[in-house]
């Protein structure tokens, strides 16, 4: 009776908490209703789906999640993984850049997993052109956003399982960066009825962050008539908060016997710059082998349909998988990802 306890007011917290967040500045509130907040919350790689399995599927993941990409969609499926494992996603994103994640586990005890992570989007070298020169200077520049994690996870009871993820952030353009630091929060309960499974989790809690370095220097005169030397200066940067995301999902066994299973899952996500959206997805897997998926998100202006597989291997001592996803989109044509899963242990 005890555990229950635990466990409805750890879902209740999280609900409430994630509600209390939204509420503190209307800048940064849930976006439902009639206007949208586009462009009130910095660090938009953070909302960048993880994880070909998980992208298959529209999002629909914050249920199932049994593997490494739980860093992004919550953090307690990190439980799940009782052997040291390894994961690699790669994302060609659109035009030079490329969104890729990495990370790596290692079981604490019988009940603890403990994950490293990083998480990066890049742009690669951009040329720098000017009115003057057109065709380019000679010089470049780079975007590039990098999410470095460390996660902790375990189980309460048999069927209740929560996750934290302490992150460093940090966002560059050119000379100019700025870093903060941010948490996540996941809970999974297992309900042992029917198959249901439910995951809340909260994403981006941090403080906000400002931009600085060399490019915001600059050397000028008060007034250009004045006979005098120039004065150092540097510009002001606004400050901005990380895309704060509450995420809720069940899924369910639909169908299994012998070779065949079929699985179900719905994930409702609240963001605080955008409109909030519905991902619903399935995958059939075949002699625990071969996983076709196909999904749908709902509110999205850009992704929709969503589709992929993966195929697994099982030697006992060392399993692996490989998933593919592809995402039409409206603008960035098809969004492509591979991910590659290795499990080592008995």
């Amino acid at each position: 009776m005890k555990n229950i306890y635990i466990i409805i007011i750890s879902i209740t917290a999280c609900v409430l908490f994630s509600g209390n967040v939204y509420a503190v500045n209307d800048a940064i509130g849930s976006s439902a209703g009639e206007f949208s907040k586009v462009g009130g919350a910095g660090g938009q790689f953070l909302k960048i789906g993880v994880g070909a399995r998980a992208t298959s599927m529209a999002g629909a993941y914050g249920s199932i999640v049994d593997d490494l990409s739980a860093v992004h969609w919550n953090p307690a499926g990190l439980a799940k993984l009782r052997n040291m494992s390894a994961e690699f996603s790669y994302n060609q994103w659109f035009s030079s850049y490329s969104h890729n994640f990495g990370a790596l586990s290692l079981p604490l005890g019988k009940d603890f997993t403990a994950a490293l992570s990083v998480t990066s989007l890049s742009s690669g070298d951009i040329p720098i052109t000017t009115i003057e020169r057109p065709s380019g200077t000679g010089s470049s520049y780079k975007v590039q956003d990098l999410a470095l994690g460390l996660s902790f996870a375990g189980y309460l009871t048999d069927q209740f399982s929560f996750g934290i993820t302490a992150k460093m952030v940090n966002n560059s353009f050119a000379s100019v960066s700025s870093s903060s630091l941010a948490f996540d929060i996941g809970t999974l309960f297992d309900t042992q009825f029917l198959g249901i499974k439910l995951g809340f989790s909260i994403h981006n809690l941090g403080l906000t962050q400002a931009y600085s370095g060399s490019d915001l220097l600059t050397s000028r005169k008060l007034w250009d008539a004045m006979n005098a030397s120039p004065l150092d200066a540097t510009y002001n940067s606004f400050e901005y908060s990380l895309p704060l995301i509450f995420r809720a999902g069940i899924s369910s066994e639909i169908y299994k016997d012998e070779e065949n299973s079929l699985l179900g899952a719905a994930d409702f996500t609240t963001f605080s710059d955008v409109p909030e959206q519905l991902a619903i997805g399935a995958e059939y897997v075949w002699k625990d082998l071969l996983s076709l998926r196909g999904g749908y998100v709902l509110g999205q202006d850009q992704l929709g349909l969503a589709g992929g597989f993966g195929i697994k291997y099982d030697g006992g001592i060392f399993a692996g998988r490989i998933d593919y996803s592809i995402n039409p989109t409206k603008a960035l044509g098809l969004v492509n990802r591979i991910t590659i899963g290795l499990n080592f242990g008995e």
